[in-house]
């Protein structure tokens, strides 16, 4: 009987060389985890050249697609960019800067304090974020495009499952963890 021969990714050769290195140490987790982040990193190239022809970093363009996703009038407040973000304040600080200064975004007074502004995209930020999303869009799905329609909800399904499954066991380690 003739043994079927899988393609060997990445992964399966970085796996069987730590299986030949550390026999005893389970590497199945590279499987599933590992390729998630090979595939990221595979992809971040094309995707950062593609906000770069827009004139954007990642950075910015997840603060403009951030807001332009947030529905008219396309405002939010910084806290509230902030938690989305899940970035350090100062890094979203010098993001607007930047932003503003391109004439991407405006600061506005805030409907809920008066005391504070919040940030809205201009016309052309709305422009911008727009076409750089839509040309991702067709990139990524370039990029999966040899998946049926059916495989595509299968593997969306799973990885849905696993990132629920990863932030559940994160909150928990976080709640574990003793207070400073």
């Amino acid at each position: 009987m003739s043994r079927e021969h899988k393609p060997q990714d990445h992964i399966d050769r970085a796996r069987a060389q730590w299986t030949k290195e550390l026999p005893d140490l389970d590497t199945e987790p590279m499987e599933i985890l590992g390729r998630i982040y090979r595939l990221s990193r595979l992809m971040t190239p094309s995707i950062e050249e593609i906000f770069a022809s827009f004139g954007l970093d990642r950075g910015e363009f997840d603060v403009v697609a951030t807001l332009r996703r947030s529905g008219p009038p396309y405002r939010l407040t910084p806290t509230e960019l902030y938690r989305s973000l899940m970035v350090a304040s100062g890094s979203l600080t010098h993001r607007l800067g930047r932003l503003e200064k391109a004439g991407l975004i405006r600061r506005v007074p805030s409907e809920h304090d008066g005391r504070s502004l919040a940030v809205q995209l201009t016309e052309e930020g709305i422009r911008r974020a727009e076409a750089a999303f839509r040309r991702d869009m067709a990139n990524e799905a370039d990029a999966i495009a040899s998946f049926n329609r059916e495989k595509k909800r299968q593997i969306s399904a799973l990885l849905r499952e696993l990132n629920l499954t990863v932030e559940a066991h994160l909150a928990a380690r976080a709640d574990e963890a003793p207070e400073a």
